[in-house]
């Protein structure tokens, strides 16, 4: 049985014990062995490695070895309940020693899952399990969660009261993160909520995600964006003596006006334009910055863009003019654009 699309997600989380076999590959090694973890606990349940009904084997010595697969799955374990084989990256070259597993496999042997990197069409291995009327096939491809199985890792974190907009957040962020930093990241969630009933926010979301820039240059760049011109100076101070290089000042400020020219101009709006942006912008901040790509308008954004982009290049260039005060010079400038400018 090959899987594809929403079936291997619900697969993976309930194999078939009844079936010998499960064959994981794909070419992102750490989305393999988080599928393959929760399969094989899926399988054993709690308490397998203590109980020995795991038994782990290195699938590159099936080749030399391939009886200790056989061995391995006919084994009659000490303690009751199912036992599982697995044979970690296999190569193509352990495709026989397996077949002769599972051609040899009778209800009551342990259920036998391969793992393997990236497999060809041509692969022995995947033509063993593909051919197989009871084993079961699960590519692994780079597609980031859906919502079922974000769905899942959030009920198994304690989270069952999560709105749409803070699922829409976590859907946006699975796809800036690899499927184990958003697990690790909803598993940070569940903890902060502990003993919290109330339902999951967008701004809970966004306080437990990856930061992507330094507070302080965030808020600057908010401040200049919104026109708040007196605050300015204060968090600039801030900024220096934190040793923060023009240059990497100059370059974040790119970053969040280019966001807000592409937020500007997106059909479905500056808040979807933002959601859709790699990373994506989620939570109150992509509210506030949706605020502010409505205010300025995508002409004065364009301006705004060439103006930062000048500075870049002054910045780069031979000029005796200090750096940091053409940085902010800048910034300044953009800060005191009259509203109806912007």
């Amino acid at each position: 049985m090959i899987l594809k699309g929403g079936e291997i997600a619900r697969y993976l989380a309930r194999p078939d014990p009844s079936r010998p076999a499960l064959l994981i590959y794909g070419q992102d090694a750490m989305r393999v062995s988080l599928k393959r973890a929760e399969a094989v606990a899926a399988l054993v349940g709690p308490g397998a490695e203590e109980e020995m009904r795991l038994t782990r084997l290195a699938g590159a010595g099936l080749k030399k070895d391939p009886a200790q697969l056989m061995d391995a799955v006919k084994a009659v374990g000490f303690f009751p309940g199912q036992r599982v084989v697995l044979a970690e990256d296999t190569p193509d070259a352990g495709a026989d020693g397996v077949g002769a597993a599972i051609g040899a496999w009778q209800p009551g042997d342990a259920v036998i899952v391969v793992t393997a990197g990236g497999l060809s069409k041509s692969s022995a291995l995947r033509k063993l399990f593909e051919n197989h009327r009871d084993a079961v096939v699960a590519p692994i491809y780079d597609d980031p969660p859906g919502a079922e199985e974000i769905g899942r890792w959030l009920e198994e974190a304690g989270l069952r009261d999560v709105p749409r907009d803070a699922m829409r957040d976590l859907g946006d962020l699975a796809r800036a993160l690899t499927p184990g930093d958003l697990r690790q990241v909803i598993e940070k969630i569940g903890l902060y909520k502990h003993g919290d009933a109330t339902p999951l926010t967008p701004g809970e979301v966004a306080l437990m995600a990856p930061a992507t820039i330094e507070a302080d240059i965030d808020e600057v760049l908010h401040v200049v964006a919104e026109g708040r011109a007196d605050e300015f100076g204060q968090l600039m101070r801030r900024i220096e003596g934190q040793g923060i290089t023009p240059v990497s000042l100059c370059i974040a400020a790119l970053r969040h006006f280019r966001a807000l020219h592409l937020a500007a101009c997106d059909p479905g709006g500056p808040g979807a334009g933002l959601s859709r942006m790699r990373p994506p912008v989620f939570g109150p901040r992509r509210d506030r910055m949706a605020r502010q790509a409505q205010s300025w308008g995508m002409g004065p954004l364009e301006d705004a863009l060439r103006q930062l982009l000048d500075t870049d290049l002054a910045l780069r260039s031979s000029t005796s003019a200090p750096a940091m005060a053409l940085v902010e010079r800048v910034l300044l400038r953009l800060a005191m654009m009259p509203k109806g400018r912007r």
